[in-house]
């Protein structure tokens, strides 16, 4: 923490060094810094190729220095950095970095908010989270630019997880809101640095990861340390989010804020494609990790507390019932359109 505060007293000078090389900037280029959830193993493909791509066609006119996760603050302090004007861009769910609003317990996993990653855009672009989400973040200064799908929530383990018993007493890293509906399973929740966690597995600290599907499991590293790993999730889809200053936003140019945008779409596309093909070729050819699954009549349990979790949320506030009959909405059309929308 003393390095992170050293670096925003200076500015970023000398410190810590960019993760991008910067090219020589003419006077008037607009410079942004820009922090993301992940580490530089899953930067290298939720974030990196899009930062790459805007500013190589940027050019001098405006460069983002991007920043990995927790090198300038904890991603638990992301949105207040941002609000300050400390970062200028953030790449979150809304749950990791504590944002408040009344839309923050439905970023990350929320419990079977979604079966697969394309729900995600569908909810925001089709059924009207988009909406919802640039009102609640224009309330607080903070510009909501758009919504996309990571991987499914599974976890992985030491030792192997064959029914609901299993579970209890597990220190498990994950997400607050997954945490929070983990927990009636007997599930004990982590919040450690991302950083920290394959160290972590390592010195007994934690027994296990419910944080990412396999994909992340292997790329960084958490295959190494972990044995096993559950077939059953508790959603289809991380939702996660680019975010922005507002003021810095309005700043922008209308092209470049375009700009902007088609490079996230285009972050959006390419995870779309990477998760879901590697999810499958890992369980079906990976070899670090056994697969165990818990049977669905037994799994049907934690679908039905999902349920009564989510009328728990909906009693919260307007807004989050708003939001949870979307959801309602959406999982009832997608079950009645059938395969291959829906199985069973």
């Amino acid at each position: 923490m003393t390095t992170r505060r050293k670096f925003l007293q200076t500015a970023g000078v000398g410190a810590m060094a960019a993760p991008l090389a910067a090219p020589a900037l003419a006077s008037g280029t607009i410079k942004w810094r820009m922090q993301t959830y992940a580490g530089s193993a899953l930067a290298a493909h939720v974030i990196d190729p899009a930062i790459e791509m805007f500013n190589k066609i940027a050019g001098d006119r405006m460069q983002i220095e991007l920043f990995y996760a927790d090198q300038l603050v904890p991603t638990g302090e992301l949105f207040r950095a941002m609000q300050r004007g400390t970062i200028d861009a953030v790449q979150s769910d809304d749950d990791s970095m504590a944002s408040p609003t009344e839309v923050t317990v439905f970023g990350g996993y929320f419990p079977f908010a979604s079966r697969y990653s394309l729900d995600v855009p569908v909810l925001f672009n089709q059924y009207g989270l988009n909406e919802i989400w640039d009102e609640e973040y224009s309330k607080v200064g903070v510009k909501h630019i758009s919504a996309g799908a990571w991987d499914p929530c599974h976890f992985a383990t030491k030792d192997p997880i064959n029914s609901l018993a299993d579970l209890k007493g597990k220190r498990i890293f994950t997400f607050p809101t997954a945490g929070r509906f983990l927990s009636q399973f007997g599930v004990v929740p982590v919040t450690l640095p991302w950083e920290d966690i394959e160290v972590a597995m390592q010195t007994g600290e934690l027994d296990g990861v419910a944080w990412s599907g396999i994909t992340e499991d292997y790329t960084v590293g958490w295959a190494d340390v972990t044995n096993y790993f559950l077939t059953n999730n508790i959603s289809g889809a991380w939702a996660g989010s680019f975010f922005a200053n507002m003021d810095r936003w309005n700043e922008l140019p209308e092209d470049l804020q375009t700009l902007f945008r088609v490079c996230t779409d285009q972050s959006h596309y390419y995870r779309q494609w990477w998760y879901w093909g590697g999810e499958a070729n890992l369980r079906v050819n990976g070899t670090k990790m056994q697969l165990t699954s818990i049977p669905d009549d037994e799994w049907a349990q934690v679908e039905t507390a999902a349920v009564k979790f989510w009328d728990e949320i909906a009693a919260e506030s307007p807004t989050k019932a708003k939001v949870v009959e979307i959801f309602r909405k959406y999982n009832a059309d997608m079950q009645a359109a059938g395969r291959p929308y829906r199985y069973g």
